[in-house]
């Protein structure tokens, strides 16, 4: 099934068609619960990984002899969902909820090291033939692979992700790693991705409000001020919130491919490459929600009839504290270490 995005509350370039000039394109990605193949762009499913090459794996000194089964996120989930979906008396039984009090239980390995290696946890692939806004790679690969470490625990603050990014020639794979490794606990449940299926949608996107240029965001900050203004003085409860150029207009979002970051909780910062100190660009970004409060009028029209929060997290990925992760990548030399920023 498609998804499709709602025709904008307004247009942006109507009422300033400077904007005309720094529109670009996103592809937003979709995903939903499904049951991908290995031949398939998505997120959580199986990777189309050669059976000869070696799994990715964390080896930078963290805890990591205490957290929960990623069999028992997954079937915490599905007994969770299954519980609230019935249509008579919806939610968990005493017996069910006994099973989710086990099934939440966290684990401890004996003799872990803090060394020990630890699988990381695919957590996306894309085609470039699904995916409108996906760069090539180097050596003009054709497939985008992204794995993490199921800790929180990295850099130097200790309290970072570790990523791992791999392109490859989806057609230069032989024979496929059927069962990869998989960690024994992960650190959090937001690290396991439920397996979606993706409908990938390509729409336009304007940059964060700060990087235009200054004249342009001043005159953006005044409009958005005059319509919150004009909603204040209507006193209406049912008035709807105006739209606004940051939540509404500008980006979408939900995992999408290529586009403009968000720089909505941090200032922006810029991206340079740490090889050539090209800017980057944002090759990936991995949303805790598809859809919520200021952004709800991005959600798809095949999902309107749904409540508000219905659906937002089909992937059950969190970053950070329910936000997002930007990915980016050097767009002359694709093989250039990436850089990333969570919002």
């Amino acid at each position: 099934m498609t998804r499709t995005t709602p025709t904008r509350p307004l247009d942006i370039e109507a009422l300033f068609p400077e904007l005309a000039a720094f529109r670009g394109t996103t592809t937003r990605l979709h995903p939903r619960p499904g049951s991908p193949e290995v031949s398939a762009s998505s997120v959580g499913g199986p990777l189309l990984w050669p059976a000869d090459e070696p799994w990715p794996m964390c080896s930078e000194a963290h805890s990591r002899g205490r957290g929960r089964r990623p069999a028992d996120i997954h079937r915490y989930r599905q007994v969770l969902a299954s519980a609230w979906a019935r249509e008579q008396a919806p939610g968990p039984t005493d017996e069910e909820r006994k099973f989710l009090e086990e099934l939440h239980r966290e684990h401890r390995i004996p003799g872990a090291s803090k060394t020990d290696p630890v699988p990381m946890i695919g957590l996306a692939q894309l085609y470039r033939r699904d995916v409108p806004d996906l760069p090539a790679g180097p050596g003009d690969c054709d497939l985008l692979q992204v794995l993490w470490c199921p800790f929180n625990a990295h850099g130097p603050s200790r309290y970072g992700l570790k990523l791992h990014l791999r392109w490859r020639q989806s057609r230069e794979v032989g024979d496929v790693l059927t069962v990869p490794p998989q960690p024994l606990v992960a650190g959090s449940d937001g690290f396991v991705p439920e397996p979606c299926v993706l409908h990938p949608e390509q729409v336009p996107t304007y940059p964060f409000a700060d990087l235009l240029p200054e004249e342009l965001c001043a005159r953006i900050d005044a409009w958005e001020q005059a319509l919150e203004e004009e909603a204040e003085q209507q006193e209406d409860e049912t008035t709807n919130e105006p739209p606004g150029y940051q939540y509404d207009l500008s980006i979408p979002p939900g995992w999408r491919v290529g586009g403009y970051a968000s720089w909505h909780t941090t200032d922006p910062s810029p991206m340079d490459c740490l090889t050539c100190t090209t800017p980057m660009r944002l090759l990936l970004t991995i949303d805790s929600s598809e859809w919520d409060g200021g952004s709800n009028s991005w959600k798809p029209l095949e999902d309107q009839e749904q409540p508000t929060h219905h659906g937002a997290t089909p992937t059950e990925v969190t970053v950070g504290r329910w936000g997002e992760l930007n990915i980016f990548a050097c767009p002359h030399q694709p093989e250039h270490p990436h850089r990333w920023s969570i919002q």
